[in-house]
């Protein structure tokens, strides 16, 4: 995934990373290439590679759930109509939540990995089939990979949003952050002028790598 060449046009964008506290010379310019950027310094080569933080799905239960029996009954389980529409149930081990909702529709986030969402939430289907309701496991998907990574020097957020101000939105009075949106892939990126990055909105994996 090129990690700044989002023009659909496909013309070459400028360069937009300005860290004068790279080189100790204001105006000198650093251009991470992807996302696994690779960046030359003197005593070798530092490769920075976003880290999996989130990942979220959903599926699809194919039964109408009733919501107090599990909210009553299945451990580490919360329901509070008051507050929230939604079964919270949590597991340890991936630790995990689930938001069970009466349609029969299941979302399950903090999951490490692709395999660890699948692998929760056929665990959380399973307890709630032990509680006595017909559910299948159908329609499994990755709606988001959440990803971050530091890149270890600062960035100029006015630069950066001026030079590419189509994809840009940098409002520093009202956040800290520069918004980013790619288009292909549809990624935004949340940066920061510390080098840290959130990387949100990802359907694959191989999005943010």
């Amino acid at each position: 995934m090129d990690f700044l060449n989002t023009n659909t046009s496909n013309a070459t964008q400028a360069k937009a990373f300005i860290a004068p506290d790279v080189t100790g010379n204001a105006g000198n310019e650093v251009m991470p290439d992807t996302p696994d950027a690779t960046l030359g310094a003197a005593n070798g080569v530092l490769c920075i590679v976003p880290t999996l933080q989130n990942v979220v799905a959903t599926v699809n239960l194919d039964c109408r759930l009733d919501l107090k029996t599990i909210g009553l009954h299945a451990r580490n389980a919360e329901y509070n109509p008051k507050r929230f529409t939604a079964v919270i149930m949590r597991i340890r081990e991936p630790k995990t939540t689930a938001l069970i909702f009466a349609s029969d529709k299941m979302v399950v986030t903090s999951a490490k990995s692709e395999d660890d969402s699948n692998l929760t939430s056929r665990k959380y289907a399973h307890i709630i089939q032990k509680l006595g309701f017909n559910t299948e496991f159908t329609n499994f998907k990755i709606q988001n990979n959440v990803g971050t990574c530091d890149i270890k020097f600062s960035i100029l957020l006015e630069g950066l949003a001026s030079r590419h101000h189509n994809f840009s939105s940098y409002e520093p009075k009202l956040f800290p952050d520069l918004i980013y949106r790619m288009v292909k892939p549809k990624v935004v990126l949340f940066i920061f002028i510390s080098g840290k990055i959130v990387f949100t909105g990802a359907k694959f994996r191989e999005e943010i790598y």
